[in-house]
């Protein structure tokens, strides 16, 4: 068996940064262009678009598509997608700009050359309308609203040709994959199906369980965590990944998993941010993609399985990816293991439940964490990294606890 073809009509992947001589002739003239600053969110889907990610998107997205996404998960060309993909800038800086001219994109943090954009298209949004469809709020006490309200006034839109992987190659080096690369492991191990598994925190023992009941049913499963930015408090992708590797090696069998990373800042869009973690993962070579509670959630914006039901509201055959859904998980002390809703018998009164925000919160203030939350070479990874912290980190609770 093949693995899952890419998302789109052409069913091939797309990757838009240039190689060799193109690029450097590209750079080149960049450096003579306007320049449009970009936030790291921006910066992030650039570099998705570039290594082929974000498949068959050819650049940013038009008022067409962005309405087309937000109210229907489609883009003008009827080319499923479920969060928009803009660029925007100031008013000054998009009058000063012709239809058609070529601009350059710029990594308002680094100053790195990101991409140059032929500019086809300026307009203006509802940003309290995407707020409302992505989001399901318009409180800008989410992390995702806040970015969105903030954005500048005028999207622009267009294809790019991006010049750069940013930091990411640098930083994380072997973590960091493109898509062709996971495909060719995939095949080298002779995977077929292979299962997601989304990270923005350590593994706990419930990520456990979920990547070890996908490698049940799967070839195996790919380990994907996130490597933009976060929001304060949550656990840097350096002390994750020592976290992630450490659990790997002593608690899995060997050839059953594969670690790796990927370049976006986190959405937080909770039912909406599943559907593109499940299309780009797509993308990578996967054929599930594992969906716990509240995933990519935040606060009590979401029902803790509102991800679960949005795979059955779109439309049928989105996606060839299809989502791997699992209950509520936790260690359960009578049944003495890791149990589910659906398999444990006991009342609460016997279940540990199992989240990263609880995990960072006893961390962080120092309490002792529970037997079975976590492992220990785990513990003792995070532990270090609170211990060396000079400020301390506080982290909210709520009654869901946040999804990976």
């Amino acid at each position: 068996m093949a693995l899952v073809n890419p998302h789109g009509k052409e069913k091939k992947l797309m990757p838009l940064l240039l190689e060799g001589e193109e690029l450097k002739a590209e750079k080149k003239k960049a450096k003579g262009l306007t320049d449009v600053r970009i936030t790291s969110r921006e910066t992030g889907d650039i570099i998705m678009m570039g290594i082929g990610g974000f498949t068959p998107l050819r650049g940013f997205m038009g008022h067409d598509d962005w309405e087309g996404v937000c109210a229907e998960y489609k883009m003008a060309d009827g080319t499923f997608w479920p969060i928009p993909v803009t660029v925007s800038t100031n008013k000054t800086k998009a009058d000063s700009i012709k239809m058609g001219e070529d601009v350059v994109l710029v990594d308002e943090e680094t100053g790195e050359l990101m991409a140059t954009m032929k500019v086809e298209e300026k307009y203006k949004i509802d940003k309290e309308y995407e707020c409302k469809q992505v989001f399901r709020t318009t409180d800008t006490e989410h992390p995702g609203v806040a970015k969105v309200m903030a954005q500048e006034e005028i999207n622009l839109a267009g294809p790019i040709k991006v010049l750069s992987e940013g930091e990411f190659p640098r930083k994380y080096k072997e973590l960091f994959l493109w898509p062709s690369e996971t495909r060719k492991l995939f095949a080298e191990k002779g995977w077929s199906r292979v299962a997601a598994l989304q990270l923005r925190n350590p593994m706990h023992r419930s990520h456990e369980y979920l990547a070890k009941i996908a490698i049940e049913v799967a070839d195996g499963v790919l380990i994907h965590q996130l490597l933009g930015k976060l929001k304060s408090g949550d656990i840097p992708a350096d002390v994750r990944t020592r976290a992630i590797n450490a659990l790997v090696e002593h608690y899995f069998a060997k050839d059953t998993v594969v670690v790796a990373g990927y370049p976006l800042d986190m959405r937080y869009a909770g039912p909406r941010e599943a559907l593109l973690h499940a299309l780009f993962r797509q993308n990578y070579g996967c054929s599930y993609m594992i969906i716990g509670r509240d995933h990519a959630g935040v606060g009590e914006y979401y029902g803790p399985f509102d991800a679960h039901h949005i795979f059955d509201e779109i439309p049928e055959g989105a996606m060839e990816i299809q989502p791997f859904k699992i209950d509520w998980t936790f260690y359960c002390h009578k049944c003495d293991g890791m149990a589910s809703m659906k398999t444990c018998p006991h009342g609460k009164e016997d279940r540990l439940l199992l989240s990263g925000t609880k995990l960072r919160k006893m961390l962080s203030e120092g309490e002792e964490v529970p037997d079975h939350f976590s492992r220990s070479e785990v513990l003792k990874i995070l532990q270090e990294y609170y211990q060396g912290l000079t400020e301390k980190v506080e982290i909210k609770t709520h009654k869901y606890a946040e999804g990976a």
